[in-house]
């Protein structure tokens, strides 16, 4: 017989057992796949350390490509690529003044999502 960690033992139930109740009434209340599979995709683009340096600038205010490159110390092109892959996760959004683009959060759910994760990081850091 293989002895198991402590750590090991803690990670899973020792007897296989279900409660049907338990289950029901979570999967009443669970995600759709294609809600999940966005869920998904929403921590992918958080995943990225330059994009989240990118998001936690832009919940303070609006700024251009070129301000945000110099603030992450990248080239404008690296962070264009960035700030794309933010926009299609629904992240931000951008607007062009003259021959400027300036991007901000999409909406104040973002804005939350990462107050609430970095409080989370910040405890648990």
């Amino acid at each position: 017989m293989n002895k198991c960690s402590h750590d090991e033992l803690m990670d899973r139930c020792e007897v296989e057992c279900c409660h049907p109740e338990r289950i029901a009434r979570v999967a009443a209340g669970m995600p759709t796949e294609r809600e999940s599979a966005g869920l998904a995709e929403l921590f992918r683009a958080l995943g990225d350390l330059t994009r989240v340096r990118l998001l936690n600038a832009l919940a303070q205010e609006e700024l251009c490509v070129c301000d945000l490159a110099a603030l992450v110390g990248l080239s404008s092109s690296a962070v264009s690529h960035q700030l794309r892959l933010l926009r299609m996760a629904r992240l931000v959004r951008n607007r062009k003044e003259g021959k400027n683009v300036y991007y901000a959060l999409d909406d104040d759910h973002v804005r939350r999502l990462l107050a609430e994760s970095l409080g989370h990081a910040r405890e648990h850091g």
